[in-house]
């Protein structure tokens, strides 16, 4: 019986790492490979639609960033328990080729893939490189970036690939939009994993003081920390507005679809599904994030004039209703903006990158 080549797949515990990963995990599952995802406890509650043959193995890891004394002497600890496990599990079934997708818990692997002088590619999905993707960029064979330009150390070989985007999204790439109008309308807002608490408060107020004219067709759609479900979802209602409020959409591509309006977070995922849709939106990147790549993130939509950004910092209810009033008061500058979108994505971006596992990895499929 021949045996199919093993990719293994590193990301951390994030949709932003996540998803990417998945897309790539659908593509080399249908050229042939066999697939195993590396990660933490906090990525394994992504993995629910990742194809049914992929093997989910949760490795020990975790982050220097968190304070205290006790969390900064475990991380090691839990790192190095990671890496020796990984070690013993490559030794019993030896991968082709490990590709690390960002985030501690891709350490143990790409340590592991080091030790034992497997090919390594890293994809940075944002517009500067992560903290553990500089840790190994120079180990890499290949730095294939989501987001051009791609601010990185000097010297690294790196490839604009695009960000890879899930199957499910892909089937509603520049789907028909429907333009705003006197007619049910959607608004989706997705707050990703992180900073969801400043949109859970800014946004429903925003939506609820439009004018009545647009309230009486809106129905909205909002991702926010399950703590904050119950109190937005409240308010919603107790202004008359439908909603549905949970802090994870399993039908994002539905809702990216069926949405007149996206108000989300310039995470790279993120603007990639936006894009591949093709939708009008408004993006808040996250003001706590160190390197700023969201702002980068958003720029090319900003820049073809397909999203509103607004910094986290001069983020109101008065201005993002301003700026919901102009979208949807406007439905030709709207269609422009959806058609904008769409044109910022490479589409094949999964496929390219599969193609350069292939091609580092020596693996030939005839």
């Amino acid at each position: 019986m021949e045996t199919k080549p093993l990719a293994i797949l590193a990301a951390g515990g994030t949709g932003g790492h996540m998803f990417p990963a998945q897309a790539l995990a659908e593509e080399l599952i249908s050229r042939g490979w066999a697939v195993k995802l590396s990660t933490d406890f906090r990525g394994a509650r992504f993995t629910q639609n990742f194809p049914a043959p992929v093997k989910i193995e949760t490795v020990s890891s975790a982050t220097f960033a968190k304070d205290g004394l006790i969390s900064k002497i475990k991380a090691p600890l839990l790192i190095l328990g990671g890496i020796f496990s990984t070690t013993k599990a490559f030794q019993k079934n030896r991968p082709l080729i490990v590709i690390g997708f960002g985030g501690y818990p891709t350490i143990p692997a790409l340590t592991a893939a080091i030790f034992a002088r497997l090919p390594r590619i890293i994809h940075e999905q944002n517009g500067v490189l992560g903290k553990v993707n500089q840790l190994f960029a120079r180990k890499a064979h290949l730095v294939a970036c989501g987001t051009w330009p791609t601010i990185m150390p000097k010297n690294i070989k790196s490839e604009y690939i695009g960000n890879p985007v899930r199957r499910e999204v892909l089937s509603r790439s520049n789907s028909p939009y429907i333009p705003p109008g006197n007619h049910p309308m959607s608004i989706f807002i997705m707050g990703g994993s992180q900073g969801a608490t400043i949109l859970s408060k800014i946004v429903p107020e925003a939506i609820c003081t439009l004018p009545d004219k647009f309230l009486r067709y809106i129905r909205v759609f909002q991702q926010a920390r399950e703590e904050d479900c119950q109190r937005v979802e409240s308010y919603y209602t107790g202004k008359g507005i439908k909603c549905e409020v949970l802090p994870f959409f399993n039908n994002i591509a539905a809702h990216l679809s069926e949405a007149q309006l996206i108000i989300s977070r310039s995470g790279a995922s993120s603007v990639a599904d936006i894009g591949v849709v093709g939708r009008p939106s408004i993006l808040v990147p996250l003001g706590s994030a160190l390197r700023d790549e969201q702002t980068l993130n958003a720029y090319p939509l900003k820049k073809i004039r397909a999203a509103t950004v607004i910094p986290e910092k001069n983020l109101t209810v008065k201005r993002l209703n301003k700026a919901i009033i102009k979208i949807l008061s406007s439905p030709e500058n709207a269609n422009k903006m959806a058609a904008n979108a769409h044109k910022t994505v490479v589409l094949d971006a999964t496929n390219k990158l599969a193609d350069r596992v292939e091609e580092i990895s020596g693996y030939n499929i005839e």
